[in-house]
């Protein structure tokens, strides 16, 4: 009963029991208040094992039989045995029930463990530092029991220095897991190997597209916003391909601006629509600089009339001298925004140039 301690709700049967009990003493013996002893057990059946679900249905019976003889009783003993019948009865189908909600609820532990491992496979943990450049990530999935869904992100040391990407598949949960996987999976192989980051992105809307054909449906429904970035180790500029996807932010000397794209390049597995090729925009990222990548889960966050975050705004307003420390306030106000209701998955990376040492 250890778990008793830990969760004051779980005391609620016993609770019931007693407040039955003390009013089946302290009141007239013909309102017969023990009948309802046979709450306790059905109680018990939602938040106890089989085990103290029987236990209290034993406790509720032998009340009962201490009432009838405490305040003797005027009702014929047959009133006193369909009452001990229906608290057997009670017992017997809150057992039932109890044992059904136990396997229901280890099944969703399984399928919570298996979406945890999935999410370490598919995100896993970020360093804090690479080449020169330090990095703090987070993640927060829309299907909160399955902790996992359809942002995704990852940073990889390259010889072609500093990679990174963040997106958004259509879709959220599980579902879009497996997109997710593909999409991160090929970025982990081609980042080494595609001297350009251009190549690099119309890899993986090349491998987007295999991947798809292999799922039902129409393949133009499964798609991916995504922003490519990539930091030399020889340079103070970052350079940047945004296929579809919210621009990320610059914050440089307490000052913050969106960097657009001077062409936006369509979503991944959308490589067909794209005019020309991939357009890069270059950006100078000198040494304390920040740049904050994000998923659309950020923007849309509403507050309680329905309007989006105004995530400029908010970031202009934040004192923010590392990743981690940024990533941190901009979790704070999204909670405080949405008065805690964060309904969409969110992703939202945070890099800062470093000094050469």
């Amino acid at each position: 009963m250890s778990c008793l301690r830990e969760e004051p709700v779980l005391l609620a049967p016993l609770a019931l029991t007693a407040i039955i009990t003390v009013l089946a003493l302290v009141t007239p013996s013909h309102l017969y208040f023990s009948r309802f002893l046979s709450l306790a057990p059905a109680l018990a059946a939602s938040v106890w094992p089989v085990v103290g679900t029987v236990a209290i249905g034993v406790l509720a019976a032998a009340l009962d039989v201490l009432v009838a003889v405490t305040i003797s009783s005027p009702g014929p003993a047959r009133t006193h045995l369909f009452t001990l019948a229906v608290i057997a009865g009670a017992t017997a189908a809150a057992a039932y029930a109890s044992h059904v909600r136990q396997q229901r609820e280890q099944t969703l532990a399984d399928v919570r463990s298996v979406a945890e491992t999935t999410q370490k496979v598919l995100l896993r943990p970020m360093p804090r530092r690479l080449g020169r450049v330090d990095i703090e990530a987070f993640y927060l999935a829309a299907a909160a029991q399955a902790r996992v869904g359809g942002d995704f992100y990852e940073a990889l040391e390259t010889a072609h220095g500093v990679r990174l990407i963040i997106g958004d598949v259509r879709g959220k949960g599980l579902p879009a897991v497996g997109t997710a996987s593909a999409i991160v999976g090929c970025f982990r192989e081609a980042a080494y190997d595609e001297p350009d980051l251009a190549r690099l992105a119309r890899r993986l809307d090349v491998s987007m597209s295999r991947y798809t054909t292999l799922m039902p449906g129409d393949q133009m429904e499964y798609f991916a916003t995504a922003l490519l970035v990539e930091i030399p180790d020889d340079g103070s500029a970052v350079r940047i391909i945004n296929c579809g996807h919210p621009p990320p932010l610059l914050l440089r000397a307490g000052a913050v601006g969106e960097v657009t794209p001077t062409a936006p390049s369509p979503p991944i597995n959308m490589g067909g629509l794209l005019g020309e090729d991939y357009r890069i925009d270059t950006v100078p990222f000198a040494t304390e600089d920040q740049l904050l990548l994000y998923t659309d889960g950020v923007t849309e966050t509403r507050d309680h009339t329905g309007v989006f975050f105004p995530l400029v705004q908010y970031a202009a307003q934040w004192d923010a001298d590392s990743p981690s420390r940024l990533l941190e306030q901009l979790h704070r106000d999204l909670v405080h925004y949405s008065h805690g209701r964060l309904d969409d998955d969110i992703a939202a990376i945070a890099v800062r140039a470093a000094s050469f040492t």
